[in-house]
């Protein structure tokens, strides 16, 4: 388990939506720690480009004469550039949610959004995180769990947008887009003679022949510049389809943008 989920904190205190829904608040308290921050910087790194590939991809290209040079302009959003600084924010909130689920809630995540984007500067379409728990290792089961989350962030401004109203309306499209995820997943282990995963993803193709649970989970992160709960309490979940099936979910922290950019760079210079 990465160490930084240490910072992770879920609070006993819970808000509560316009609609009666429950709303989850947990708080990101990072520490300037070197020894933690380069663990995760190789953690975070390896979602994008894994460590034992990175030279044979750079070889030759005109941007790979160091590793950094070719993290920071060919792998990772830009820093500055069109619509770099909102990918940056934008994966690094699915990442922090896909570590949330796998290692502090027993979720298998599968790891295949970020590391075979075509342009680097815009997000993978689909359902942004896709989580796992099967209730056996040895059978497949109707308590066989499929949870679909939609993240939303919002780590600068003057004051705080409705990330979570966000969150909450394009999770409503995510009983439709699913199957396309989990078809390109499915495809992406084929490809890769991972059988075994490949076999647990088309578990979760046909809910209809293959029943398990379904839920769905909407998420907004915060800098806490931004974070307003007077804001946070008028999301609305009526219209949503799944609205029993939906989970809340809020983080925030301080200097979060900071923090994101920070990463990026560590991981790129300690490649």
């Amino acid at each position: 388990m990465p160490q930084y989920l240490k910072w992770f904190k879920r609070l006993d205190k819970i808000l509560t939506s316009a609609d009666g829904k429950a709303i989850e608040i947990w708080e990101f308290n990072y520490q300037l720690d070197n020894t933690v921050l380069s663990d995760w910087a190789t953690h975070f790194r390896n979602q994008y480009c894994d460590d034992k590939y990175i030279d044979e991809y750079r070889d030759g290209d005109q941007f790979g004469k160091t590793r950094e040079e070719y993290l920071l302009n060919r792998i990772f959003p830009d820093k500055t550039e069109n619509f770099g600084p909102a990918t940056r924010s934008g994966d690094f909130g699915e990442l922090l949610i896909a570590d949330l689920l796998e290692y502090l809630e027993d979720y298998w995540v599968p790891r295949t959004r970020y590391d075979n984007k075509t342009t680097r500067n815009s997000s993978t379409q689909g359902s942004d995180v896709l989580a796992i728990k099967l209730a056996s290792d040895k059978d497949f089961s109707p308590k066989d769990e499929l949870l679909v989350t939609e993240v939303k962030a919002q780590f600068s401004g003057k004051e705080a947008e409705d990330r979570l109203q966000d969150a909450v309306d394009d999770s409503n499209k995510d009983p439709t887009r699913k199957g396309e995820s989990l078809n390109a997943i499915k495809r992406r282990y084929i490809n890769e003679g991972n059988e075994k995963l490949a076999d647990i993803i088309k578990r979760f193709q046909n809910p209809l022949d293959n029943k398990y649970l379904e839920e769905y989970a909407a998420a907004a992160l915060f800098s806490d510049s931004v974070y307003d709960e007077g804001r946070i309490i008028l999301t609305d979940c009526q219209d949503h389809t799944e609205r029993d099936n939906l989970r809340l979910i809020i983080i925030h922290g301080k200097n979060m943008m900071q923090l994101v950019h920070s990463l990026y760079e560590r991981a790129a210079h300690e490649a």
